[in-house]
């Protein structure tokens, strides 16, 4: 998926905007745009402080990022399990 498209499905599900996630995590708008859209690859403390902002633990977000072969290693009752405290 990336990590930019599991920001945007965090952000949608928390029901926030991107101005007012970007406020929350510190960042500018645009940059913010340019990670939803993967055009930028954020460094680990911004991925950190976004996930802060989102209320998500930053596993959680990594693990949404992950593509479905990476996913499959982790087994079905760990993916549900991440699965669930990303949007709970």
């Amino acid at each position: 998926m990336g990590i930019g498209k599991a920001i945007r499905m965090c952000r949608i599900q928390r029901e926030l905007s991107q101005q007012e996630l970007a406020n929350k995590a510190g960042i500018s708008i645009a940059y913010l745009s340019l990670i939803e859209r993967n055009k930028r690859d954020p460094v680990l403390s911004t991925v950190e402080s976004i996930a802060s902002a989102l209320s998500v633990p930053l596993v959680a977000l990594v693990f949404l990022a992950a593509d479905e072969t990476n996913q499959g290693q982790l087994g079905n009752e760990l993916c549900e399990k991440l699965s669930y405290v990303a949007f709970h």
